[in-house]
């Protein structure tokens, strides 16, 4: 009985085709961050056990992927299972973003790095999620921070190199979703929900795009975190605003709406508006992000035709203090990269002057490779192909893979000049 030979559950294998593809969006995000500024950084994709679950990742940290430390006997591994504590037997685990290794990486490096650094972190994530549709194990994050800006131009320069890169993407139509979550602290102390729960209350207000303001003031009710009696105000708060969310100043202002924490969005709206008025930047009161570690503004794309965010962000004043003992102010936008793949199609991808090399059995290999590195001289990608019985299948495979160009090689071929070009399909 043959083995499975499939890839692990919720991680993929990449065709040529697949892959380039990937690529060529990748390169297309990398050049439009690092034309404002940003620059690429790397770091290990394990991180010590301790730093993963330290409470800065939220419940991400519940899907990290541990590594067993070395030298476990059957005494540890009982212990860790009779107390519940399983991560007491890794001293390593797996990346689940990239966020928690920029925080120790800036702590790390901080005496060589600029006063305010702009990093880019392109690089895969792992998390232990139940793989469905659109969400896997392994995965593709794009991130951009900013660290050590303490006022808006870090925000600011957040959402227009992400709207750009977006429009540089060919996604039309996306906008940019804005809350604070100053204000949703507000929104939920108008509830009479003590602060102390104000984390659990966000995680259910975060399940809205899929159960509705109804599901999320029943469960905050069957969670005994709102009083019943209040269950009609929150729905009434939760509800779409009249417009676009702008116009809450004077008598307009709600009484849970936060007056410093709105003003600061308006004067970052304002900042974009100026900067970059082809960007529709909303704001949305019931907006969380699941993140505990967001401590400002905070942010999510968003495109009318898919019940799901494109990416997010926000500021995170808090995390890197916890490795350096004194706060940072520090900001990220993230695109989810899986997410925009699978909605760019695939012959928005332009091909390149790849060509393909069709020669007979009888042609020499030197003769070949020569008239390969003639062609690869000119600025083309070039692949020998030697000729089969069925060509159309062969043409057609090619052309899956990017080539655009085909050009017969017989024995009396001799130099690239005489290579005839004409269009694969």
């Amino acid at each position: 009985m043959p083995s499975d030979v499939n890839p692990p559950r919720g991680m993929r294998d990449f065709l040529p085709a697949e892959k380039a593809k990937r690529e060529h969006l990748l390169s297309v995000i990398r050049s439009q961050y690092s034309a404002r500024g940003f620059e690429e950084i790397e770091t290990p994709v394990v991180e010590d056990s301790a730093r993963l679950h330290s409470g800065l990742g939220g419940d991400n940290e519940k899907l990290a992927f541990g590594i067993l430390k070395r030298g476990l006997d059957a005494g540890d591994v009982a212990a860790a299972a009779a107390s519940a504590d399983l991560v007491a037997l890794t001293d390593l685990g797996l990346r689940f973003d990239l966020t928690v290794p920029l925080a120790r990486f800036y702590a790390t490096n901080r005496a060589k790095l600029p006063t305010v650094f702009k990093s880019i972190q392109i690089a895969p994530v792992w998390r232990a999620e139940r793989p469905q549709k659109g969400r896997y194990r392994q995965f593709v994050q794009c991130d951009i921070d900013i660290i050590g800006e303490p006022g808006i131009l870090a925000e600011v320069e957040l959402i227009t190199a992400t709207a750009a890169t977006l429009t540089a993407l060919g996604l039309a139509g996306c906008r940019i979703r804005i809350n604070h979550r100053a204000i949703l602290r507000h929104l939920i102390a108008s509830w009479q929900i003590a602060a102390k729960q104000t984390e659990r209350a966000l995680i259910t207000i975060d399940k809205e795009d899929k159960i509705g303001v109804d599901g999320v003031v029943a469960e905050l009710v069957a969670l005994e975190l709102l009083a019943p009696e209040l269950a009609e105000q929150a729905r009434i708060d939760l509800g779409e605003l009249a417009d676009d969310g702008w116009s809450l100043t004077g008598e307009n202002a709600p009484a849970w709406l936060d007056p410093a924490a709105y003003a600061q969005l308006l004067e970052i709206r304002d900042a974009v508006k100026a900067a970059a008025p082809e960007v529709p930047l909303i704001f949305s009161h019931n907006l969380v992000r699941g993140m505990g570690y967001y401590t400002g503004a905070i942010f999510e794309i968003q495109h009318p035709e898919f019940g799901y965010s494109l990416g997010g962000g926000g500021r995170y004043d808090g995390m890197i203090g916890r490795f350096l003992g004194t706060d940072v102010p520090a900001a990220g936008f993230s695109i989810g990269f899986e997410r925009i793949v699978d909605l760019i199609p695939d012959d928005a991808v332009a091909g390149d002057e790849a060509v393909l090399l069709l020669h007979d059995r009888d042609v020499p290999v030197a003769q070949l490779i020569a008239l390969q590195a003639d062609v690869i001289a000119q600025g083309r990608r070039v692949r020998l192909e030697k000729r089969t019985k069925n060509v159309k299948a062969l043409l057609a495979r090619a052309a899956e893979s990017g080539y655009r160009l085909v050009a017969n090689v017989n024995a009396g071929t001799t130099s690239a000049a005489e290579l005839e070009f004409r269009p694969l399909s």
